[in-house]
């Protein structure tokens, strides 16, 4: 089964510390997450993030719910993160945080390696589509939280 891959990047003209600030808080992840996917954290709030934090939600895809595990595997403040599926709709999902300072600004990249059931039909289909949709919700909201 092959694997597929999504990045999205976006500049924010703030100060990488106060930047990876923001996406080290757990709570945050809903002011990024598109409401059409019903996310929630599952308790205890807040959440201490670190290598090995283990994060519980539910989303809605196409109107199931779904509950989605991830586990920070990589953790190196305030220059990048990785949080990969432990328990989820996908066969394989690893989502790459990359902080970079620019005179500009922090460039905010997130890069996707992923595996759905179905392969690349399904993900023609039905996933690639979506992602790019939540990538895009994630990015405009990342402006306007940062203009």
């Amino acid at each position: 089964m092959p694997d597929f891959h999504i990045s999205s990047s976006v500049l924010l003209r703030y100060p990488r510390p106060q930047v990876f600030e923001f996406f080290s808080r757990a709570d945050n992840l809903n002011l990024l997450t598109p409401p059409w996917l019903h996310f929630s954290i599952l308790p205890p709030l807040p959440i201490e993030i670190g290598r090995g934090t283990v994060i519980k939600y539910r989303i809605r895809l196409r109107g199931v719910p779904v509950r989605w595990d991830s586990e920070i595997t990589e953790w190196e403040p305030p220059l990048r993160f990785t949080d990969t599926q432990i328990r989820g709709p996908y066969r394989r999902w690893i989502h790459r945080h990359r902080f970079e300072e620019t005179p500009d600004g922090t460039l905010v990249t997130d890069a996707v390696t992923y595996r759905v059931p179905g392969g690349w039909l399904v993900n023609r289909l039905f996933v690639a589509g979506e992602l790019r949709k939540i990538f895009g919700y994630r990015k405009a909201r990342l402006l306007e939280l940062y203009p």
